[in-house]
């Protein structure tokens, strides 16, 4: 039976029935999610925005057709740039097995060159049964494995966890409206409208049947909510956490966020609690993948870095994560781990989702994993090497960062 939601903080709805474990990497995640996959008795709900079959992505895909041929409901849905169209060997195995599988807002002729087109499904969410669900940063992609640089010589630095209590129902219910959204469009387009509208009224009696109360394991139960982000009802959502968190930080914040580039009333909030004595860390991306995101971002450096907030690069390898604790020795401890980046790509238009957490043990170990990673593998910026960059690289930042406000400007949003 769902519980529901207890008191609202901080203007969101949490419970305190959870039961979360932080996993890091593929290399804990999927053998996580292939167990629970394998376990499965109902159903698989399944997005992500990148979908590669090297590696260990191969084994995640054979975990969802062994699911589907035992009879398990298993649904698929990718984004349409991020994997595009699945390869066609995979898609005829896939197929065969059962599984079944949408591309959300393929490309088509004009590409990306649609404003509507920018719109994009970037969350990462998997529900096994209606009881457990897993949500995080990482794609279905090999640790060591990048699709655009080959072999990696460290992981991809990125986190997840895997969660059951009342979050899981409303992760399911989001994840059922958008694939009865998209089957209903496909359906349309088919000419076969009394099917579209029986897909749009189709309710989900076998989920909530088979939505089971997750066996106590000894630990205490967590307090927790999921954040969602989209174009409708929640075009903020994400943001506001941050900046309610951050506003209310009393000694500590850590930010590790893949790509970074927060609009004014986030970039303040982080100024003013550096200000006020509170001891502000990112650790953001410190190799070179994307041109917009890597340049666009570092304009956004100079006000942070006069304010005392200490920047840290993460150099062995692409750093993806998308992860936050602040106080976690506090009274009021609090840490995010999803699947948004803090910039308007992520904040603005893409469908995002984050899990929310206020509890002591599990941010005490997100802030464990973040501070090795800084003191270990990451690089500090220094003030003035920032300040005394050379020329052309000044150049190439303020480049990318007009296209961005150019691009935000063609959308209609302001940031």
């Amino acid at each position: 039976m769902r519980r529901k939601p207890s008191a609202t903080v901080r203007g969101f709805d949490f419970a305190d029935d959870h039961r979360l474990r932080l996993l890091q990497g593929a290399e804990e995640l999927f053998p996580a999610l292939i167990e629970a996959m394998d376990a499965a008795l109902s159903d698989i709900q399944f997005e992500t925005y990148i979908f590669d079959f090297t590696g260990a992505g191969a084994a995640v895909a054979e975990a969802l057709m062994r699911a589907a041929e035992r009879g398990v409901r298993t649904q698929l849905v990718v984004d349409g740039v991020g994997t595009g169209l699945l390869p066609s060997a995979w898609a005829e195995r896939l197929q065969a097995a059962g599984v079944q599988y949408r591309v959300y807002s393929p490309l088509g002729t004009f590409g990306l060159l649609l404003p509507h087109r920018w719109r994009r499904l970037h969350r990462k969410l998997c529900v096994v049964d209606g009881c457990t669900v897993f949500c995080g940063g990482i794609n279905v992609l090999d640790d060591f494995h990048d699709p655009n640089y080959g072999t990696l010589d460290a992981p991809r630095f990125d986190f997840a966890v895997q969660a059951t209590g009342t979050l899981v129902a409303l992760a399911s219910d989001t994840m059922e409206q958008l694939w009865w959204r998209m089957q209903a469009v496909r359906n349309a387009r088919q000419r076969h409208l009394p099917e579209a509208l029986q897909a749009l009224r189709a309710a989900s009696a076998a989920k909530h049947a088979a939505r089971l109360a997750a066996s106590a394991d000894g630990t205490p139960p967590m307090r927790a909510a999921l954040v969602l982000r989209d174009n409708l009802r929640n075009r903020s959502r994400i943001e506001q956490a941050y900046r309610r968190a951050i506003g209310s930080a009393r000694h500590e914040v850590i930010i590790a966020n893949a790509y970074f580039m927060p609009g004014g009333k986030l970039r303040r909030a982080l100024v003013m609690a550096a200000r006020r004595g509170v001891r502000v860390r990112l650790l953001l991306q410190g190799r070179y993948e994307y041109f917009m995101q890597y340049h666009a971002a570092r304009p956004v450096y100079g006000a942070l870095l006069e304010a005392g907030v200490e920047i840290h690069e993460y150099a062995p390898s692409f750093l993806h994560a998308k992860v936050a604790v602040i106080d976690a020795h506090g009274d009021r401890p609090w840490a995010t781990v999803g699947s948004s980046n803090l910039d308007p790509l992520s904040l603005l238009l893409a469908r995002e989702a984050n899990v929310v957490v206020e509890d002591a043990a599990f941010a005490i170990d997100l802030r464990q994993r973040l501070v090795h990673a800084m003191q270990h593998a990451g690089r500090r910026m220094d003030p003035a090497r920032y300040a005394g960059r050379p020329l052309r690289q000044r150049v190439l930042d303020r480049v990318a960062f007009g296209l961005m406000r150019l691009a935000l400007w063609i959308t209609g949003n302001r940031y």
